[in-house]
């Protein structure tokens, strides 16, 4: 039978609130370090054109049916021939992300740059939530949860009586670090650089190929099968017109 806990209010004066206004504190700072960190960067011209070129042909396979099947089967075979159309990229002309990484100093660098803004702020903070606050009972949600939560909930705490509602400072800490999201987004802005799940995303994928895009796009728009929606807009007029008067 699981306890039920009376929090002291020392506990959420003396630890609750002070590691929510250190996590935000430190969200903040972490934004304007990583904004005087960042390097103006020259978009390259050719990876802007393949994005806008992927743009045209998902607006084509989205709009298929709106233009004849002539203009439909021109515009494909302009984006998608095996000779020179603007989808088709040959083999041996497919460029190696982590190659065109390596090979560009300023990239490196400024993934350095995001990557240490990113660790060495959360190893000090987890070392210092861990010396501090290790071991309390910070906060208890007010709703029941399953078995299945005890481990993300109550990190750090070794008592299988308690709650699983009942949230422990390490585990608020690790809420707070990946949930404040939303409130990062209010104060700095949607273009913020303190989210971390999206930075590690970003780590995850080290090796993304732009060009795959292009070849992606070309087969999904070699499969659209053409059906020309505007001779049936009338049928669809009158159908809907008989259904109001009636």
């Amino acid at each position: 039978m699981a306890e039920d806990l009376v929090l002291d209010t020392a506990i959420r004066n003396w630890v609750l609130i002070p590691l929510s206004v250190v996590m935000v504190l430190i969200g903040v700072l972490r934004y304007f370090v990583s904004k005087l960190m960042r390097s103006d960067q020259i978009p390259d011209v050719k990876i802007v054109k393949e994005g806008q070129l992927v743009i045209r042909a998902r607006n084509l396979r989205s709009s298929a049916n709106f233009i004849p099947a002539k203009s439909f089967r021109a515009r494909r075979h302009y984006y998608s021939n095996e000779e020179n159309g603007l989808l088709h990229v040959p083999k041996g002309q497919a460029q190696n992300p982590q190659a065109q990484m390596f090979s560009d100093p300023n990239m490196a660098m400024d993934m350095m740059k995001k990557n240490l803004s990113m660790i060495i702020p959360q190893t000090l903070t987890f070392a210092w939530v861990n010396f501090f606050f290790s071991g309390f009972v910070a906060a208890k949600i007010p709703f029941p949860l399953t078995q299945r939560f005890r481990g993300m909930l109550q990190n750090g705490i070794d008592l299988s009586t308690v709650d699983v509602s009942y949230v422990s400072s390490r585990s608020w800490y690790f809420l707070n670090l990946f949930g404040l999201r939303g409130l990062f987004s209010l104060i700095l802005g949607e273009d913020n650089a303190t989210d971390d799940t999206q930075r590690m995303m970003q780590m995850g994928g080290f090796g993304f190929d732009p060009t795959r895009s292009l070849g992606a796009e070309k087969d999904n728009l070699d499969i659209v099968q053409h059906e020309w929606a505007l001779p049936k807009f009338e049928q669809r007029a009158e159908a809907v017109l008989k259904k109001l008067v009636s």
